[in-house]
């Protein structure tokens, strides 16, 4: 049987060294039922989560914590706090700006590299391929999570550098699997634009023309939730696929039985 928690609306947080944390509890599905609270959260990476963030992390029982990072991420940034009895789960996808060469010209290239690897719509188009390239070729990843969610891994918290687009998706393709409103998964990803949550911009030269507004408006489209990203991974599901429905069963494997089981983990009784 399943584990009843206290349904009780999370308060989210103001945590130090994590950006972007937040419970998805609430959303909507379309045969009226909710996510509860207190199963599924995700945020930014937990490298820098200070004494108070990780003890608030540690008190939420969290089963797993599934990180989409990399090992170049990982190098940058650093190994995850290690929380007591917490299970770690490292299921690298790639980084929508993948690439040591890249990274490396977006913290240290000036205004004209920036210009050539980010002006006039490349830097848009290059999140948008990647957007589509994980929803078509992660498809072993992504059941691996939701089997994962299925069986015991939950509360679960995911997350990827900035919580924002492999965790994004990986959260958004979670929904879809419960029968989440596209719509509120939608506004669940938008949110990673608030100024609070956003990954904070890294660069060499933290000088005035290094940080000066054209550098930022080059760099933005790397930073930012877009609904046009989102919405070329549900294209990409509908043109391979043919449907959701398709996807969920052929692409990520998940039978009746599991999405049934997801829906008792993570949903509301109906």
């Amino acid at each position: 049987m399943t584990q009843q928690l206290p349904q009780v609306p999370s308060i989210e947080p103001e945590l130090t060294g994590v950006r972007n944390f937040r419970d998805v509890g609430g959303l909507p599905t379309v045969d009226g039922r909710r996510v509860r609270h207190g199963r599924l959260y995700r945020s930014g990476h937990l490298a820098h989560a200070t004494g108070e963030d990780a003890a608030f992390l540690a008190g939420l029982g969290l089963h797993t914590i599934f990180d989409f990072r990399n090992a170049a991420d990982q190098k940058l940034e650093g190994p995850d706090v290690e929380l007591p009895g917490v299970r770690n789960v490292n299921i690298p996808l790639s980084d929508p700006a993948d690439g040591a060469e890249f990274w490396t010209m977006v913290r240290d290239g000036d205004l004209d590299q920036l210009r050539a690897i980010l002006d006039d719509g490349k830097a848009a188009a290059r999140m948008t391929a990647s957007y589509r390239m994980i929803i078509k070729e992660r498809t072993a990843e992504h059941s691996r999570v939701l089997h994962a969610l299925a069986e015991e891994s939950v509360p679960a918290l995911m997350h990827c550098a900035a919580g924002k687009d492999r965790a994004g998706l990986s959260i958004a393709v979670s929904l879809l699997a419960v029968g989440v409103e596209r719509d509120a998964i939608e506004e669940d990803y938008l949110k990673s634009n608030d100024p609070r949550r956003r990954y904070k911009v890294r660069r060499s030269d933290s000088s005035p023309a290094g940080m000066s507004p054209e550098v930022m408006e080059l760099l933005s489209p790397l930073f930012e939730a877009r609904v046009d990203y989102l919405a070329a991974a549900f294209e990409t599901i509908e043109e391979t696929w043919g449907s959701t429905e398709r996807y969920l069963t052929e692409g990520l494997k998940l039978s009746g039985a599991t999405r049934e089981r997801l829906r008792e983990r993570l949903l509301h009784e109906g």
